[in-house]
């Protein structure tokens, strides 16, 4: 019996791929530093936890499609302190940032129609195009001037008459890019005048370093028809088992639309919903602090990374990845033989092969990415190992 396109042509994780190897690796008492995963170490907020421990209710119950009128109404409150006026309406939560970003691909998209998106991307935005029956659209950008977008006279030569959405993801997964005031408004322009859906994965918004800072799609004026926000707390709140997102726009149409999504698969969880809506009371100074953790982190990989000959990277800007290209042809092939073959008294790292977060064929063998989400004493260790790794590898591999 033949299973689905879907199915047979499903992306598997670069992410998660590889966990078979790294599990076998620490079965046999090897230590495996995890930078291959977005999964920060840093703790959750007592706030939020204190939510669930707190949860008193007889019934778990059913609640709202469209999610608590509670976190909703907190959720205007999260936005107007970054300066992004909402309503309640004009959001729904979701479970998680994943399915925030299929209901925006299914609502904008026929199947077999198209989205174009800078890659490298996060790499999930494959397996959800595929599960929608979409195709997704390469922006290509590169390593040695660090992602940026191309002049929009390159972007338009992709649209064809399938085209119906530019999305990005500001700061970038998997480069750490943050897109300027300048950009996502010449993005928006282009948008609204070609008649396309502006879709914007902001999961990283807090997350922004050198004193820069952010721009939302819905800080764009007159653009409510086109503007498309997804979001998450996963990471804002290093609570990534909560799978709590929503997806905000003051399109009303399209936000009637996105409830029937939501209506088919009943509701978010509640109790995350509940321990999300707990996180939004936090104080600037907790971001302020994780901001500082993140950016020093950064400089750490990064002044490791300066060492190595033979790297391109340009310092990221965003987020908590830094995607490198290698002087190497197969990353997958390099962290593969790290899991297996390599350890320096008994520890070894992991990534995530680049090609991965590519749809062109061929594009990112020779990369990977590092998430910088362990403590700094770690992320030295893991650094110092994959550098001498890398230094093996290549001699081997001549």
């Amino acid at each position: 019996m033949e299973l689905s396109k879907r199915a047979r042509e499903i992306q598997a994780s670069p992410i998660r791929k590889l966990n078979p190897i790294a599990n076998a690796t620490k079965a046999k008492g090897i230590k495996v530093y995890h930078l291959n995963i977005g999964q920060p170490d840093l703790h959750t907020p007592p706030e939020m936890l204190k939510a669930y421990h707190e949860f008193s209710d007889k019934i778990l119950a059913y609640g709202p499609s469209q999610g608590l009128d509670l976190y909703r109404e907190g959720l205007v409150k999260y936005y107007k302190r970054c300066g992004i006026e909402v309503k309640p309406d004009d959001i729904i939560v979701t479970t998680a940032g994943s399915e925030a970003i299929t209901f925006a691909m299914m609502v904008v998209c026929e199947v077999g129609d198209e989205i174009m998106v800078p890659e490298p991307f996060y790499t999930n935005y494959n397996g959800f195009a595929t599960m929608a029956g979409i195709n997704l659209v390469p922006i290509t950008t590169y390593a040695e001037d660090g992602f940026a977008l191309p002049d929009n006279s390159t972007i338009e030569a992709k649209i064809t008459n399938k085209t119906r959405a530019i999305m990005l993801c500001n700061p970038g997964n998997p480069t750490g890019t943050v897109y300027s005031n300048d950009e996502i408004f010449r993005i928006a322009e282009l948008a609204k005048r070609r008649g396309l859906f502006f879709i914007s994965d902001e999961v990283y918004r807090e997350f922004i370093y050198d004193g820069l800072t952010h721009t939302s799609v819905l800080d764009v004026p007159d653009f409510e028809e086109n503007a498309i926000l997804v979001d998450s707390v996963s990471k804002r709140y290093s609570a990534c088992g909560a799978r709590i997102g929503c997806i905000v726009s003051r399109n009303k149409e399209l936000m009637a639309s996105v409830l029937k999504f939501a209506q088919a698969r009943l509701c978010p969880p509640t109790v995350d919903q509940l321990a999300a809506n707990a996180g939004i009371n936090l104080p600037d100074s907790y971001f302020e602090q994780i901001r500082t953790e993140y950016q020093s982190r950064r400089d750490l990989v990064m002044s490791e990374l300066d060492k190595i000959p033979g790297i391109v990277c340009r310092k990221p800007e965003g987020a908590f990845y830094i995607n490198v290209k290698l002087p190497i042809e197969n990353s997958e092939d390099f962290i593969i033989w790290m899991l297996k073959e390599f350890q320096i008294d008994n520890e070894t790292v992991m990534a995530a092969p680049g090609d991965g977060f590519y749809a062109t064929e061929g594009l990112g063998k020779n990369e990977l990415r590092l998430a910088y989400i362990l403590c700094q004493e770690d992320l030295k260790k893991a650094m110092s190992i994959f550098a001498k790794g890398l230094a093996t590898y290549q001699r081997i591999h001549k």
